[in-house]
């Protein structure tokens, strides 16, 4: 069943899912505007394990790490987007700029990121059994779709 969970309900729902045996696999970013490069990187996350969970930065952290014209989509649409794709099957969103205080809490079985972070640089690695990095597709970006739309349309 595919839901938006709380931070509580989502470590309550995790714990009953590893002690039923399920692998527990574990992604997060903005997630602004969604693209392939992040269909890609669910569906290989999910490929890992039982359960794949995406935690996005709300509205308030998301402009502070990336800008005061961010975000595009609203936290709550986006946990409306994500819980259409097939590959996911929980979101929760986290108010800190970075996942760690969540996945010491929430201990996933597994962490998966894109190619773009070096394995000394993924937050929260400690908390979980195996971190796997997939390459990113090239040239797509919701910075390169911004870029994109603005030099198309121009800034209005």
């Amino acid at each position: 069943m595919k839901k938006a969970l709380t931070r509580k309900e989502l470590s309550s729902e995790i714990k009953k899912l590893q002690k039923a045996g399920k692998k527990v696999v574990f992604t997060n970013g903005c997630f602004d505007l969604l693209h392939i490069g992040h269909t890609s990187l669910f569906e290989k996350a999910r490929s890992l394990g039982d359960v794949l969970i995406v935690a996005i930065n709300s509205d308030k952290s998301l402009k502070g790490l990336k800008g005061p014209k961010r975000p595009l989509v609203g936290e709550k649409d986006r946990a409306k987007l994500l819980l259409a794709l097939k590959a996911v099957d929980y979101v929760v969103v986290f108010g800190e700029q970075t996942p760690y205080e969540l996945l010491k809490e929430l201990k996933p079985d597994i962490l998966v990121k894109g190619g773009d972070y070096k394995l000394s640089e993924i937050i929260g690695r400690e908390f979980v059994k195996k971190v796997y990095r997939y390459p990113v597709v090239k040239g797509k970006s919701t910075t390169n779709l911004i870029n994109t739309i603005v030099e198309r349309y121009g800034k209005s």
